[in-house]
């Protein structure tokens, strides 16, 4: 009888100690999306800044802005279409040229609304007032933020 209640109660810290563990990942994950999504729409404000200042320099019109920022993620998989998403591994950044818009595949796709086989979410590359944006593709949901 003391054997099945120590049993027990270790079953129930491990279970709370991998739902916390999860917890941490899936957060994590959403710290790791703010932040590029960040990175990319400063990219984009400072090229847009720097046409403004030098409006005949060719070098600076660049559609994708992965290529803005000083240094590729690690996880960006490059240019491809939608379709193909499928070809990245979850966790991954996308940039498709013909959309344009840019792309990241979930690692924890359960938390994603409206639910996808894949799981990815997508920024169309846009302009907003006066300056560029990414904006989302759906009225999306994940792990209890609105992406509109």
């Amino acid at each position: 009888m003391e054997w099945s209640l120590v049993a027990l109660i270790l079953l129930g810290l491990a279970f709370a100690f991998e739902r916390e563990i999860r917890s941490l990942q899936n957060q994590s994950e959403r710290v790791f999306v703010w932040s590029t999504l960040a990175s990319l729409r400063t990219a984009l404000v400072l090229n847009r800044l720097a046409r403004q200042v030098r409006p005949d320099d060719a070098s600076l019109i660049e559609k994708n802005p992965f290529r803005l920022l000083q240094q590729l993620p690690a996880n960006y998989a490059g240019e491809m279409p939608m379709q193909d998403v499928y070809l990245v591994p979850p966790g991954s950044w996308l940039f498709d040229p013909d959309c344009p818009c840019v792309g990241y595949r979930l690692l924890y796709p359960e938390w994603l609304e409206p639910a996808q086989e894949i799981g990815v979410i997508w920024f169309r590359i846009g302009r907003a007032g006066d300056g560029p944006s990414l904006s989302p593709l759906e009225d999306y949901l994940w792990q209890g933020i609105r992406f509109k």
